[in-house]
């Protein structure tokens, strides 16, 4: 028990030099840190002047809530048959309500076996951006522009806002991780 509490210290203490300037290479470290900053503020400013006035940015940055810390443990209990898809469970990972809808994010099971004319339908999302993660099994989808593809565990993709999408066929076992912004968007069905 001493060596865990050594070395939570240790690392206690190796955090708080990093974040105070403190640890080795802390001259190096700060220097790039503040040369990041500069980069960043000089292309905020830049865009600032050409696209609206102080006053105009001022408020468009008060106008979205300040966003909080969503932490969630894995609990079986938590995946509910509440979401887009009848043939899915989905677990909330909290993102939404952290973000006030700005994204959310969950692990989605599908479930098993596939059938074709439940699953296989033409739709597109209205977001501004959709990534997807294979956690286990494999997905095997079709994407305009793209085809057929054969996602397996460890697999990822983004799917363009708007882009004709569907599931072909997927393991019995399948778990995605799903991140899209904005929290809340329309799904459109499509006549094949």
């Amino acid at each position: 028990m001493a060596k865990k509490t050594a070395s939570r210290s240790a690392a206690k203490t190796a955090v708080k030099k990093k974040w105070s300037g403190l640890g080795a290479g802390a001259k190096k470290s700060s220097a790039k840190s503040s040369a990041r900053k500069t980069i960043k503020s000089k292309g905020r400013v830049t865009a600032v002047k050409k696209s609206a006035p102080k006053a105009a940015t001022k408020t468009a940055s008060k106008a979205r809530p300040k966003q909080r810390i969503a932490i969630s443990h894995h609990r079986e209990e938590d995946f509910k048959a509440d979401g887009l898809r009848a043939y899915a469970k989905y677990r909330d990972l909290g993102i939404a309500a952290a973000s006030h809808g700005l994204a959310q994010a969950h692990v989605i099971r599908l479930q098993g076996p596939c059938n074709p004319d439940e699953v296989s339908k033409l739709h597109f999302h209205d977001v501004e951006f959709q990534m997807v993660y294979v956690l286990k099994g494999w997905v095997k989808t079709y994407m305009e522009g793209e085809g057929e593809t054969l996602m397996k565990e460890g697999s990822a993709w983004t799917q363009p806002p708007r882009i004709r999408h569907m599931i072909l066929d997927y393991s019995d076992d399948v778990e995605l991780l799903e991140v899209i912004l904005p929290a809340e968007f329309k799904t459109v069905e499509l006549k094949a």
